[in-house]
């Protein structure tokens, strides 16, 4: 009534979402205000018979508020000044007063406010009955299967829109793509969303109208309707991202940074969170009801997230606090519960959204949900109508062995032990391979078969031999930042700090004589950028860094250098045509730059025994290309197939060429997403509010 209220009271103006937050319920009031505001507007719509598509009465602005759009008048014709009515409502049967005859409105206007107020003030009678007594509505139970052309997501396989009546999944496309299929519950087959090849980890907007997602290293967003998608913003490696009602996207655009906000019109990435002492990643954002804060995941490894820590912040203010530690993809439900999954069960504990702090202690309440420890990804969604949609099963890609693989796309067993591996690097020799584990560093003794840790740090990652395979260089985290550091590989020594940064920096490659370290740095002003760092290694247990040189630093993404056998080029990766593409400059420079990959790559590789540059695709495919050199020129053919052997992605470097040039070892597709041909199949629990709240009381 108090918001039917407001908007008569302005009728044809634009009242916001804030104003009507403000009116009705300023101060601290604990309540779920997005969710109280569209079911409220659904109930005067209700009462009125409106119809939110073609409106006679509310007209709504997506992201925006409300407007009352019908003639409102007083008795004497005069602009409407604004209803009178009581505080309170005793009985349906009882007469409305009105405190002074100039606001008593005219008999359809009356008619239209009576018996709005009978169905509000039954509705207030039903929520003060639910509010003393335990939910009776049993849950229900439903297991859809998606459809033949369904596939399983990595991170996310379905979303579901905020009114609870549209979900979005994975699904093979024309040319054995991956696309978007989006699908209405009152409806029995799924639509394709053309333009959306490659996409993963779709999100809804508020209003349901639009989609966004990750494809092509970059973040993007299409009609539900379908058309032409529209790129926002970069992603180097997208970990999730969350749309809230002020036009804004709160998303993880990399691996290794914190959470940017980013314009749902598209623009320029503000970096909206820090990493903190050992943090090396923030992923996984959900934009909070009211707008005000941010819940996401925080951790010190980039990969393997069973531990990580869930963390809010407040959008305005910026402080942090850690809501809790052995947990990721924290997830707050409207009726007062925060979700997170621990060792692939579903936990579930009561939140004070107010206070922004937990309320008891968290107790499982799914042991069937899967989701991907790997890189942190949840495969669970729901709606604002109480709908919760699971994928169920085994938790997925929790580890994985290393295998070879040759040219015709054969595997043969390399590390058969599984691991949570990332950043493969052959020694020089070929009878070592260096790999994180989960947050250290390994060396694994090929002719011997043993795993050895290197490092005990807790999140060291991206291991680089010197060119004499004596030494590793390797990236890690701590209070006073980033941090590239100098190891010996094997074991002995203490380890040598080469170079601190505020800003997330990762080594890549070693010059030919190892007098120079490529590395990259991702910073919030300028993007990422290409640098090298001169080494005096006259003791190359102590080498002395110098001053860090500036290679290549644009408008555009630039990362992953690699220098050439000669130390002549330097290949790398680029956003600049708008797709991630692979390209090679010479060193030091100057010169002009030569593209190398067709259709995308991420991985640039020097073959160590030909003249051959390979990349690996946005698909996880390895493809090739011979080139030469004619005085300052570098001449590269047409880009063929490697392998069509599909690979498996942790969301880090996950091949590494052997020294002989005839195989690479890399990561294989877990059997779920390696084309079993099994139907994808998610589970509804309708009424999962009703059953939370009788499980996990919560005191407001």
């Amino acid at each position: 009534m108090r918001l039917l209220e407001l908007l008569t009271s302005h009728p044809g103006e634009l009242i916001s979402r804030e104003q009507i937050q403000q009116h009705i319920w300023s101060g601290e009031t604990f309540v779920d205000f997005e969710h109280g505001i569209n079911k409220s507007i659904r109930q005067i719509r209700d009462a009125l018979r409106d119809n939110a598509d073609v409106p006679k009465f509310i007209e709504t602005h997506p992201r925006r508020g409300y407007r009352f759009i019908a003639p409102v008048e007083n008795d004497d014709g005069s602009k409407h000044k604004g209803l009178m009515v009581p505080p309170v409502v005793e009985a349906v049967t009882q007469p409305v007063q009105f405190s002074t005859a100039e606001a008593r409105p005219k008999p359809l206007v009356w008619v239209l406010f009576t018996t709005i107020l009978a169905v509000i003030a039954v509705g207030a009678g039903w929520v003060a009955w639910r509010a003393t007594h335990a939910a009776t509505r049993a849950m229900i139970r439903l297991n859809v299967d998606l459809g033949p052309d369904a596939l399983p997501g990595l991170n996310t396989t379905v979303a579901i829109s905020p009114d609870g009546s549209r979900i979005v999944f994975p699904a093979l496309g024309p040319g054995a793509k991956q696309q978007l299929a989006t699908r209405q519950l009152d409806q029995v087959h799924a639509t394709l969303l053309p333009g959306t090849e490659n996409a993963s980890d779709p999100f809804f907007s508020p209003d349901g109208q639009w989609l966004g997602f990750f494809a092509d290293f970059h973040l993007k967003k299409i009609s539900i309707k379908g058309g032409t998608p529209i790129t926002l913003c970069a992603a180097a490696n997208g970990q999730g991202a969350s749309w809230g009602n002020e036009g804004e996207i709160i998303a993880a655009l990399s691996q290794v940074s914190g959470l940017s906000r980013v314009p749902d019109t598209g623009g320029a990435p503000q970096l909206q969170t820090k990493l903190a002492g050992v943090e090396a990643t923030h992923r996984w954002p959900q934009i909070l009801p009211g707008g005000k804060a941010v819940l996401f995941t925080a951790s010190a490894a980039t990969v393997g997230l069973d531990d990580a820590a869930i963390e809010v912040m407040q959008l305005k203010t910026g402080e942090r606090k850690t809501l809790l530690h052995g947990g990721y993809y924290g997830r707050y439900l409207p009726e007062g519960h925060l979700l997170y999954l621990h060792q692939g069960v579903l936990f579930a504990v009561g939140f004070n959204l107010t206070r922004l702090e937990l309320l008891g202690t968290p107790v499982p309440v799914l042991d069937d949900v899967a989701g991907n420890p790997a890189r942190g990804g949840g495969q669970f969604d729901f709606s604002g109508t109480g709908t919760f949609v699971y994928l169920a099963g085994k938790t997925a890609a929790n580890s994985w062995p290393i295998v070879w693989l040759d040219s015709s796309g054969k595997m043969d067993p390399l590390v058969t032990t599984p691991g949570v591996y990332g950043n493969p690097r052959f020694s020089p020799d070929g009878r070592r391979l260096a790999v994180t584990n989960g947050g250290d560093i390994s060396i694994y003794d090929i002719g011997f078969a043993t795993m050895t840790r290197l490092t005990f740090t807790g999140n060291a990652t991206v291991p680089v031999w010197t060119p004499d395979g004596n030494h590793i260089a390797f990236r890690s985290a701590s209070n006073d930042g980033t941090t590239i550091s100098w190891i010996r590989a094997d074991g002995a020594g203490e380890m040598q700090r080469l170079l601190v940064s505020r800003v997330p920096i990762t080594p890549y490659s070693f010059s030919p004589d190892g007098s120079r370290l490529a590395y990259f740095d991702s910073n919030s002003e300028t993007g990422q950028d290409l640098w090298t760092l001169p080494l005096d290694l006259h003791d190359p247990d102590r080498p002395k860094a110098q001053p860090p040189e500036l290679f290549l630093r644009t408008a555009s993404n630039e990362l992953l250098p690699a220098f050439s056998l000669d130390g002549r080029w330097v290949a790398y990766r680029s956003d600049e045509s708008g797709a991630v593409e692979i390209y090679v400059r010479p060193f030091p420079g100057p010169g002009g730059k030569r593209q190398i990959s067709i259709g995308g790559g991420i991985y640039p590789i020097w073959s160590s025994n030909r003249r051959e540059l390979l990349y690996e695709t946005p698909d996880n495919r390895i493809m090739t290309v011979n080139y030469s050199v004619n005085g300052e020129s570098f001449l590269a053919t047409t880009p063929r197939s490697w392998s069509e052997k599909q690979i498996f992605s942790p969301g880090v470097v996950n091949l590494a060429q052997a020294p002989d040039g005839k195989r690479f070892a890399v990561f294989p597709m877990p059997a779920p997403l390696a084309g079993e041909n099994e139907p994808v199949r998610v589970t509804f629990l309708l009424n999962f509010s009703d059953e939370l709240r009788q499980r996990i009381p919560v005191k407001r």
